[in-house]
């Protein structure tokens, strides 16, 4: 939603409509006094009428009148504009204070108390005054109904403030071309009422909804949907578990999603490039431990268990060695895509590879030899319910099943 321009958001954007409209009104009377005064001059002195050219040496007071009118006219636009260009850049001392970081491609918003977000939320007839930067690139933060217009620049703090005198939803957009995805760095300005602010502002977000929050406010979903679709990085749906092919030093090699990869690609994000994309900012000192352990959850899906560990225990066991993740056989079959399909037995008859047959093939392998393998594998009794456990999970996570 954006207001016409005779029903500006805020008083200062008042004023700014004020001068743009003193300036139009003067310009376009002069454009037609010209136009009217050029066709009276047309007919008025037509060679018809005077054949003879007249010498004119001059006239004071038309001389006096082309010179003080287009000055007071000039000095008058002046001051509209130094007064309404005041009122831009003066935000009172008692204004509510937003960060706001601009990154490629989105906004953060973050308040006085810690709380952030991707959308601008603020109360009615309060002021607010933006304290800007950027993380990366040049932006420009533009909300068109509060006459906002002002760069975020790298390393430098810039400013801006309003005062929003109805409720309502008003566009925020990116005014400076910032690469692929510019035309996307959209957001909004979420003007309610004073009572409504202050839930939202002093409320906890719980489960998914806090962290789709947080990865909003730290720009994830600028370049990384939720539901699928390709933007400038991977989406980041079902990611949990599923084979990621990576370079990094050494090459191109492959790696599971695990809670472990999760953490690094967050947190050191250029170290394991996924291939076929551009790199992406490090948020090591950026983003606390608590919205990173969130983060890392809702990706999850809120596991309780990590495939950390599970992964670390056939390491150690020396699953891995007989066992491959990326679909190719070794000494038996691959781990990858083995949960909830079909094996075929020893003895011939065909069992899905679900929790209960799994946790047998780990304790009591003889019993669910897979056909075509030697029965080389070990029992593993000495394995607790929660490690068993942790190893099906890890199982699961290489099957790109929930």
């Amino acid at each position: 939603m954006t207001p016409s321009i005779i029903q500006a958001g805020t008083d200062a954007a008042a004023r700014v409509d004020q001068t743009f409209l003193l300036i139009f009104g003067v310009s376009a009377a002069i454009l037609v006094f010209i136009t009217l005064l050029m066709i009276w001059f047309v007919f008025r002195y037509h060679h018809a009428r005077h054949p003879q050219a007249a010498d004119i040496r001059g006239n004071v007071w038309a001389e006096v009148a082309w010179t003080v009118i287009p000055t007071l006219l000039v000095m008058g636009m002046f001051w509209s504009g130094w007064t309404s260009f005041k009122a831009l850049r003066s935000a009172p001392a008692d204004a509510m204070r937003v960060r706001v970081t601009a990154r490629m491609w989105s906004w953060v918003f973050e308040y006085e108390n810690g709380k952030r977000a991707s959308t601008l939320y603020v109360p009615v007839d309060r002021a607010v005054r933006l304290d800007m930067t950027s993380a990366d690139v040049l932006h420009s933060f533009f909300v068109p109904a509060f006459r906002i217009k002002m760069d975020t620049v790298p390393g430098m703090e810039t400013y801006a403030w309003f005062q929003a005198a109805r409720e309502g939803s008003y566009d925020i957009l990116c005014a400076e071309y910032c690469g692929l995805q510019h035309a996307n760095m959209l957001s909004t300005v979420e003007v309610v009422s004073a009572e409504k602010f202050r839930k939202w502002y002093e409320g906890e977000a719980s489960g998914d909804e806090a962290a789709v929050g947080l990865l909003e406010s730290y720009g994830c979903t600028g370049c990384h949907s939720l539901d699928g679709s390709e933007l400038v990085g991977p989406t980041l749906m079902g990611i949990y578990g599923k084979d990621r092919p990576v370079v990094d030093g050494n090459g191109t090699r492959t790696v599971v999603a695990d809670e472990e990869y999760l953490r690094r690609a967050i947190l050191e994000p250029e170290a394991e490039l996924v291939a076929g994309y551009e790199g992406m900012p490090s948020y090591k000192a950026e983003m606390p431990a608590e919205d990173l352990e969130k983060i890392i959850r809702f990706l999850t899906g809120g596991a309780e268990r990590d495939l950390d560990k599970g992964r670390r225990l056939m390491e150690a066991e020396g699953c891995l060695s007989c066992h491959s993740t990326d679909g190719s056989e070794i000494a038996g079959p691959s781990f990858k895509g083995i949960y909830g399909h079909k094996v075929l037995l020893e003895d011939g008859t065909e069992v899905v590879a679900d929790e209960a047959y799994l946790a047998e093939a780990i304790r009591d392998p003889e019993k669910t030899m897979v056909k075509g393998f030697e029965p080389i594998m070990p029992a593993y009794q000495h394995l607790g319910d929660e490690d068993v456990a942790a190893m099906i999970d890890y199982l699961r996570s290489l099957s790109g099943r929930p």
